[in-house]
């Protein structure tokens, strides 16, 4: 039998990019006593007002049928929310409501790319974006992000990248799986070349709000001269420890939201208004959770970093924002995945490959910071164990 291409072009972008944390799950289910450092999955429960909110939208007989744009009272929340947060005027039909962060990229990307088109995005990136690219039937075009400079992405590595072929610049700030978060004057430089080339410019946010304490968030949207090239995407799962709601949207020009409409009905013909309903509440007030987790992540970044940095050879970056902190194990003489598989064999841990990530993780884990601080040290701990007893064995 015949299948789509589509089924070809995504065969190995799923779930095998996530072994280490199904087999952590196995092994957990089957007794074992695993230190799981592995998802990005909040560190606290879904505020309960928030809970009450949808419960009562449920009950008060808020089921049926949606649009394909969202809710009135979401759309006009989120709209809100944006002319507040990026000092200009967001209009209501700048504004799409989705089931989550990755069917709303999933839509926004088929919205703008197509075959023979080109999509420049940094490596090392979030695990789906592969997958949410090449199912558009566009070319993924990595562009180094490098340590030395924070992982933030640089306007000269992308400038040799774009091809007449070029459509879309893909950020993420802030980044997914190293934290880094980009300054004003990138942004800037970066949007100068999107400019210059007509490139759209996609931002993934879902980390606005767990922006590190001292560390300033600036997004495209907050350009004017971008305001007609800029589509930026977010959610409640981070922010309002809320993933399993699958709450999300984008915002960018009306044309933009106009062409995409269609997409959208054609995919879901709305989410569920019950949901939209606690959507709206929560994006119209400052989240009750996200400084609390943004500071212990933040702190527990630190503890790893001073647990492991320069410990058999080890070298942590340390992250500005999100729910993630890096390892270097290339002095290990193993890769990340290598490294990864053995430390939960040995040592009850379970952390995600960097190579998960792209290529510019090769040699790294990343670990989440989402367990309390004793099971965080606990598992670095392990960690710098595992990887001298390495050192050992190959002296």
């Amino acid at each position: 039998m015949k299948y789509a291409s589509v089924t070809d072009r995504l065969a190995d972008l799923g779930g095998a990019k996530w072994a280490i944390h199904y087999r952590a799950r196995a092994l957990k289910a089957a007794g074992a006593e695993i230190i799981e450092l592995t998802i990005g999955e909040p560190d606290v429960p879904t505020p309960e007002k928030l809970l009450q909110a949808a419960s009562a939208a449920m009950m008060s007989g808020r089921t049926g049928y949606s649009n394909g744009r969202g809710e009135p009272a979401v759309v006009a929340a989120l709209a809100a929310r944006y002319t507040t947060r990026r000092g200009r005027e967001i209009g209501l039909d700048q504004i799409m409501y989705l089931p989550g962060t990755q069917t709303t990229l999933y839509a926004v990307l088929r919205t703008l790319v197509e075959a023979g088109d080109e999509v420049l995005i940094g490596d090392p990136m979030y695990a789906t974006y592969e997958g949410l690219i090449a199912q558009t039937g566009a070319r993924m075009v990595p562009v180094p992000l490098r340590p030395e400079h924070g992982f933030r992405m640089q306007a000269e590595d992308v400038a040799t990248r774009i091809t007449p072929r070029t459509r879309v610049l893909f950020l993420n700030t802030p980044h997914n799986p190293t934290g880094a978060v980009l300054r004003a004057e990138d942004i800037k430089a970066l949007g100068e070349l999107a400019k210059a080339h007509d490139l759209w410019i996609i931002s993934d946010e879902v980390y606005e709000d767990l922006v590190f304490p001292g560390v300033t968030f600036t997004s495209p949207l907050d350009f004017p001269d971008l305001a007609d090239r800029v589509v930026a995407a977010s959610s409640i799962s981070k922010s309002h420890a809320a993933p399993g709601f699958r709450s999300g949207w984008c915002v960018g020009p009306a044309e933009f939201c106009q062409k995409m409409l269609p997409l959208s009905e054609t995919m879901l013909f709305g989410s569920q208004p019950f949901i939209a309903d606690m959507a709206a509440l929560a994006v119209s007030e400052p989240s009750p959770v996200s400084g609390g987790m943004a500071e212990r992540f933040a702190r527990r970044a630190g503890l790893i970093a001073r647990t492991l940095d320069g410990v058999a050879g080890l070298r942590v970056h340390q992250p500005q924002a999100g729910m993630f902190a890096l390892i270097d194990v290339r002095a290990t003489g193993l890769s990340g995945e290598d490294f990864a598989a053995s430390l939960l064999e040995r040592q009850q841990v379970a952390v995600m490959p960097g190579e998960s990530f792209g290529a510019g993780l090769h040699g790294w884990l990343r670990l989440s910071l989402t367990q309390p601080d004793d099971r965080t040290v606990e598992a670095a701990g392990r960690i710098a164990s595992h990887a001298a007893t390495l050192l050992g064995n190959a002296a």
